[in-house]
């Protein structure tokens, strides 16, 4: 029950007509009880001290439960990702490829094309005598190499056994990507299937040495090459670099490393090199590249270089030796008059600036226009600098022996 309360003047007549009885009837006014008293003060009467047994302490504590969340929390970029490795996870396989004698390596590949085509690295299926192809579903198939590019680094396998439900993964035109673009990888680094790292594209356009050497002990080069910070380690070779649409834009090679493990270089090959060489690895079993027969020992020049061999500017392809009687010989391209072998250039070849009216800043360049967009026995036009003087010179490709 809420107690009352009472007025100040209410609490003195009362006061009063007390008082006034206890003098009329002769006795002396009784002193105010402490209720009185506070009532008279407007405050609340004094209470006795109250006291407290503690409760017996319990041997097992009430924990209150945690919240459950309605639903995880997880922000629309992750969704996306998220959602994005649902959707291509399935389409990435690792490869084991028994080498003989117990040895046994592993890859990543991706499907091609729902006959059961897969594509990987070279160097993941060279040597193999059975092949092991392993599904995110948990299909796991027989495997054959149908064809294999030492140069590109690139090979196919068919799977023996059912193909119904492969999905295959689309190709991005790799001439339209960016540095900057965030990019996707998804492999089996060091057997851990299914693994998705994410990254950006670090660079365009660098070169790699080919797998297989030239007739004269040098290498051919490996071109349009990109490079990715995203972590690619032992067993993603042969695995898919995707954006964040799903589409390929390279398949991931090798890594650049003082310890063999990722330290954020990542190198992976092309789509559109993929694009141009599967189908013939497919059809045929190998790709046969156009060949120009030329080298060129300078893919930098720089402002040093370009003073000491009087060149007209720091960016092209210099023609370093060309092939005797090969393509460029017959098409009239002319190299540095130094032999070979020599320490120092005497800078009269020829600078290649452009090839089909395309600018051509580096010999890398020339050669991934080479690999991508022509084939052998076609016509190109190279427009040289030769003595400070533009030419055009005509030049019938051949095949890279």
């Amino acid at each position: 029950m809420t107690p009352r309360r009472y007025s100040i003047g209410a609490a003195a007549s009362l006061l009063f007509a007390a008082s006034l009885a206890c003098t009329l009837s002769g006795a002396p006014p009784l002193p105010p009880t402490p209720a009185e008293e506070a009532v008279a003060l407007d405050t609340p009467p004094p209470q006795a001290a109250k006291t407290h047994t503690p409760a017996p302490a319990s041997r097992v504590p009430t924990l209150t439960p945690w919240p459950t969340p309605e639903a995880p929390v997880i922000t629309s970029d992750e969704l996306r990702l998220a959602d994005l490795y649902a959707r291509v996870n399935p389409s990435v396989v690792s490869i084991l490829a028994e080498l003989g004698g117990g040895d046994v390596s592993q890859g990543s590949g991706f499907v091609f094309d729902t006959s059961g085509h897969i594509v990987t690295n070279q160097h993941v299926v060279e040597g193999a005598q059975n092949l092991e192809v392993d599904f995110a579903s948990g299909l796991k198939l027989r495997g054959e190499v149908i064809g294999a590019d030492p140069h590109s680094d690139l090979a196919v396998i068919r799977v023996q056994g059912p193909t119904e439900g492969l999905a295959p993964l689309p190709l991005a035109d790799s001439d339209q990507v960016r540095v900057g673009q965030t990019v996707v990888a998804i492999g089996n680094p060091f057997g851990l299937a299914g693994t998705m790292t994410v990254g950006i594209l670090s660079g365009l356009g660098r070169a790699l040495a080919s797998n297989q050497a030239s007739d004269g002990g040098g290498s051919f080069t490996a071109p349009d090459i990109l490079q990715t910070d995203a972590a690619i380690n032992p067993g993603n070779s042969g695995g898919p670099l995707i954006n964040l649409n799903g589409e390929v834009v390279g398949v991931n090679k090798a890594i650049e490393s003082q310890t063999g493990v990722n330290s954020g270089v990542g190198f992976a090959i092309a789509s559109n090199t993929v694009r141009q060489v599967a189908p013939y690895l497919i059809e045929e079993g190998r790709f046969i590249y156009p060949y120009l027969g030329m080298s060129s020992s300078l893919d930098d020049i720089t402002l040093t270089l370009q003073e000491l061999l009087g060149l007209p500017q720091a960016t092209g392809a210099y023609v370093r030796s060309v092939v005797p009687g090969g393509p460029s010989d017959q098409g009239g391209l002319r190299g540095d008059s130094a032999p070979e072998g020599s320490l120092s250039l005497n800078g009269d070849g020829d600078l290649i600036v452009g090839v089909d009216g395309i600018e051509v800043r580096s010999f890398t360049e020339l050669m991934s226009y080479l690999v991508n967009h022509t084939r052998p026995g076609q016509e190109i036009t190279l427009r040289v600098l030769r003595d400070g003087e533009p030419l055009d010179l005509a030049v019938v490709l051949g095949e890279r022996p």
